[in-house]
């Protein structure tokens, strides 16, 4: 739910910026579990090479939804070696059920996480509007400690933290051709991940299928 806007609460550095479930104080960590249901990304070229890095990583992780990939591929070098900003989003600010924002003063947005079930999304989203529009309806001097009443069905769930395969940046001797280009620059699981070095082409090998995309 959009409650304010958010552009002012955005990091100017930063080119891929995405909410979380928590957050733990540090928004350069990639330890904080992201949340999809907000990001926000500036058109340029490393977000670019981002999101192709990002979709072509789902077929390291078949199955999984595209939040958990993220949460896979996140810790990658190619990452630094795109030189993508990635920051995480404070959850006083773009908050939601799993640690909700509790300064009405300063939220933005609420997102209906950690909460299984259409019924009690929609339950929790409706409390949460009613506080809101009794937030706005007060007088200034007596709404700065204003709360969330929610979450209330959906506040049982226990959400699990996905914990991604550790990534290694390494010089690996089957991974380069004949003129030594090709640099080993992550493991993806049963995938693994190398760049040429003269024309940063993505090269993937799947098992003994390799496919190569250029970044």
């Amino acid at each position: 739910m959009w409650l304010r806007d958010p552009f002012q609460r955005f990091f100017q550095e930063g080119d891929f910026q995405i909410a979380c479930d928590y957050y733990n104080g540090n928004s350069h960590d990639p330890h904080n579990p992201p949340n999809g249901g907000f990001t926000y990304a500036k058109s340029n070229d490393r977000t670019i090479k981002f999101y192709k890095f990002w979709y072509l990583s789902r077929r390291a992780y078949p199955g999984l939804h595209d939040q958990d990939v993220l949460n896979e591929i996140k810790f990658s070098p190619v990452i630094g070696k795109i030189g993508l900003k990635m920051r995480f989003l404070d959850t006083a600010y773009f908050g939601g059920f799993c640690q909700p924002s509790r300064d009405l003063n300063l939220v933005c947005t609420m997102h209906a996480n950690c909460c299984v079930g259409l019924n009690k999304k929609i339950n929790d989203l409706t409390i949460l509007l009613q506080d809101w529009r009794r937030f706005t309806s007060k007088q200034p001097n007596i709404n700065s400690h204003s709360s969330w009443s929610v979450p209330q069905n959906c506040r049982h769930l226990t959400m699990e933290i996905h914990h991604p395969t550790k990534s290694y940046a390494a010089t690996s001797s089957n991974c380069q051709d004949a003129n030594n280009q090709w640099r080993y620059v992550g493991q993806l699981k049963t995938t693994t991940v190398v760049t040429k070095l003269s024309d940063n082409t993505l090269l993937k090998i799947f098992g003994n299928k390799i496919s190569a995309t250029m970044l």
